[in-house]
């Protein structure tokens, strides 16, 4: 059985550490390497999810693949990588991306298709997603008119915090906010009919955007994973009420029911809550790459 991998380090190497992914600077490319790091409330909890990692780079590698949209992904072979990796086939095969660096636009590009989440909540107390207004009598998890573009800031930590279109336009400018939302929208429409097509809703996604030395706007980072979007399975899903799905909520709903309070050091993970969170993650796959 492969190891649980919750932190990597390389003796010499630069490392930043997200939530969930080390990245290593290597000059004008970076090694992302998706850990088994599990998250919830702002929180990394103490237990990791075996194979998570692999899994998500399975899926962006898969999506970033079939989309065809520039990106900035260089190799998943590990024989590509610096010399250092090669020697740590156990740690870092099948869960690391090479990359060209990209100067990344500061901004989570998010598409919603329907209304759930933060969307919802809102909806409830105006009428409207990110200020956009929405027709009347819409209940939780009812399909959109059309999808809509919502961007976020990107929060180093803490919440990311919703934005106007035209906050975004302000602080990068028409064109290129206009271009991230078309782009945007329109991964999020084939990505959505692709998985309809194998029983999957995606309610909503985060893509991320870069620059490359040339000027290029690529598509960056993770994409189109239950770590960034919100997946739900068709057979399961009414509308006017929140679906089950295929991302962390089983997590959320485990520790909202423990008590914690979210502001101490998070409890280790139940070994059932463990098997179960990796049984969702390897459904999803196993969903998404079939046929």
């Amino acid at each position: 059985m492969d190891p649980v991998v919750m932190q990597t380090e390389l003796p010499g190497l630069p490392v930043r550490r997200g939530k969930v992914r080390d990245l290593y600077d290597l000059g004008d490319r970076l090694v992302i390497v998706a850990t088994d790091r599990i998250s919830a409330f702002d929180w990394v909890m103490p237990s990791g999810i075996p194979g998570k990692g692999k899994l998500l780079t399975a899926m962006t590698r898969f999506w970033l693949e079939w989309l065809g949209e520039p990106h900035h992904l260089l190799s998943t072979s590990l024989r590509d990588f610096p010399a250092a990796f090669q020697v740590a086939p156990e740690i870092f095969a099948d869960r690391s991306m090479l990359v060209r660096k990209t100067r990344v636009i500061p901004f989570e590009c998010v598409a919603r298709g329907y209304l759930a989440g933060s969307g919802w909540k809102e909806y409830r107390q105006s009428g409207t997603v990110c200020g956009i207004p929405l027709p009347g009598g819409l209940r939780e998890s009812d399909p959109l008119p059309e999808a809509i573009f919502t961007p976020a800031t990107k929060a180093e930590s803490g919440h990311d915090e919703n934005i106007s279109f035209s906050t975004l336009c302000e602080k990068i400018g028409e064109p290129l906010a206009t271009e991230l939302r078309e782009r945007t929208l329109a991964i999020y429409r084939r990505a959505a009919a692709y998985a309809g097509e194998r029983g999957i809703i995606i309610a909503d996604t985060k893509l991320e955007w870069g620059h490359d030395a040339d000027g290029t706007l690529l598509l960056i980072d993770e994409v189109l994973t239950p770590d960034s979007s919100r997946f739900w399975p068709r057979e399961r899903y009414t509308p006017g009420i929140s679906p089950p799905s295929f991302d962390k909520q089983l997590l959320r709903d485990w520790l909202e029911s423990i008590g914690w309070d979210k502001n101490s050091p998070p409890p280790e993970l139940p070994d059932w809550l463990v098997g179960q969170l990796t049984a969702k993650y390897q459904e999803t796959v196993d969903r998404l790459l079939a046929g």
